[in-house]
C-alpha cells in the first residue's frame, strides 16, 4: 500500500468565478477532470476536500471519495489537514496537495515531484516551470517564484520567495505552478502556524512557511499548466481540452 496520499482542496465561492468546480468541459466538471488525473497518476488514494455538498456529490457520482470539510478555512492547505485528519491512515507519511483547477498539470510532473521530494527527504516540496515570455512574468494572476539559486533538472532549489508581481526579472524567478508535496509532520506544523501579515496581505499561503523560516523546496516541471481564475481562463482551458482528442 502506498504511504502517499492525493488531497485536492476545491470550493465553489471563488470571487473570480463562482461555481468553477463545477463549469463543464467535454461533458465532465473541472474537479472531476483534475480528480481523474491524479488517479492516472498511481501515486496513492486521491480524495477532494470540500466545504460545499454540491462537489462531494460531483465526485460520489464520478465514483470517487471527498471529505466535507469546515467553511471556514482560510486556505487550501488548511483544508488538507482536516481531510488528513478524518480519513484516519497513520500508513501515510506524505501529502500531496493538488489544486482543483489545474487539469492541464502532467502526470510525469506529478510523479517526479513524489519521486525527488521522498528521495531528498523534502518537508515540503513544489514546482516551477522557466518563464519563457514577459506576459506571464507581468500577469499578477500568475504566481512567480524566486529560487536561492538556478533550478537543476535532477536537484531541487530553495524558493527565497513567492510574488505576483517582482520587481526585477532574473534567471532565478520561475512560474510556480500550484501543487505541494507534504511530509505528515511537516504539514501538521504548518497549521499551527498563525496566518502571517505578509500571507494575508500577498494572499499566498506558502509565505507562511517562508516566513517562518521553513525552507520550501522548488523542483522543475517540463510542462505548462493553465490554473482557471477567471472566466477567460475557462475559455482557454475549454478550448485546449476539447481540442485534445
Amino acid at each position: 500500500m502506498s504511504n502517499t496520499i492525493i488531497i485536492i482542496p476545491s470550493r465553489m465561492s471563488a470571487k473570480r468565478l463562482p461555481g468553477k468546480p463545477l463549469l463543464k468541459i467535454k461533458g465532465k466538471s473541472i474537479i472531476v477532470h483534475v480528480f481523474n488525473k491524479a488517479k492516472k497518476c498511481g501515486i496513492g488514494r486521491v480524495v477532494v476536500a470540500t466545504e460545499d455538498i454540491e462537489i462531494v456529490k460531483e465526485i460520489k457520482k464520478n465514483k470517487g471519495f471527498a471529505v466535507l470539510t469546515s467553511k471556514k478555512h482560510q486556505s487550501g492547505t488548511d483544508r488538507i489537514w482536516e481531510a488528513y485528519k478524518k480519513i484516519k491512515n497513520n500508513n501515510i507519511k506524505y501529502i500531496i496537495n493538488l489544486q482543483g483547477d489545474e487539469p492541464l498539470i502532467d502526470i510525469k510532473d506529478i510523479k517526479n515531484l513524489n519521486k525527488i521530494s521522498k528521495k531528498y527527504k523534502l518537508g515540503i516540496a513544489t514546482l516551477a516551470l522557466k518563464i519563457k515570455n514577459n506576459k506571464v512574468f507581468k500577469n499578477k494572476n500568475i504566481v512567480k517564484v524566486e529560487t536561492k539559486n538556478k533550478i537543476n533538472k535532477n536537484r531541487p532549489q530553495e524558493a527565497k520567495n513567492f510574488t505576483r508581481i517582482p520587481n526585477k526579472r532574473h534567471e532565478n524567478f520561475y512560474q510556480h505552478i500550484g501543487i505541494y508535496h507534504y511530509s505528515v509532520n511537516m504539514l501538521k506544523k504548518f497549521f499551527n502556524l498563525k496566518r502571517t501579515k505578509n500571507e494575508i496581505k500577498n494572499k499566498l499561503e506558502q509565505l507562511r512557511a517562508l516566513d517562518n523560516k521553513i525552507p520550501i523546496n522548488v523542483i522543475l516541471a517540463k510542462k505548462n499548466v493553465l490554473g482557471v481564475d477567471t472566466k477567460e481562463d475557462f475559455i482557454e482551458l475549454k478550448k485546449i481540452l476539447e481540442y485534445k482528442k
